[in-house]
């Protein structure tokens, strides 16, 4: 059974740096999708940024472009996500989740959708992200 546990949250200053991980057990990452979600307040869950493993291939919200890089350490099977240039709108308990390659085509596979979410495979239970004076 895949089981993903997120770490490396914290409370940082606005233009401060965090780096999330998202450390898989129990399974190979090589043919899953791994998202990061984000659900501030509220606010319901959105997504932030989704790399496919099986391709390479990642999607980001506009949000997160140029700021939050997702990346795959493989010998670690690990998902991490480095976040730069937080502000406080960043704050938020920041999930990742776990999806099957193969569960849409590739160019959908990390496109955020309702559709995504019934196709979740595994949850983390969250890492609190705080960014604020």
């Amino acid at each position: 059974q895949l089981q993903l546990v997120e770490s490396g949250g914290g409370q940082v200053q606005p233009g401060g740096s965090l780096r999330l991980s998202c450390a898989a057990s129990g399974s190979a990452l090589d043919h899953y999708a791994i998202g990061w979600f984000r659900q501030a307040p509220g606010r319901n869950r959105e997504g932030v940024s989704c790399i496919n493993n099986q391709d390479g291939k990642i999607y980001s919200k506009e949000f997160a472009k140029g700021r939050f890089t997702i990346s795959t350490d493989n010998a670690k099977n690990t998902v991490w996500l480095e976040m730069n240039s937080l502000k406080p709108e960043d704050t938020a308990i920041y999930y990742c989740a776990a999806l099957p390659a193969g569960w849409a085509p590739p160019r959908a596979v990390c496109y955020f959708s309702s559709l995504m979410y019934d196709n979740i495979q595994t949850w983390g239970e969250g890492t609190q992200v705080t960014v604020s004076t």
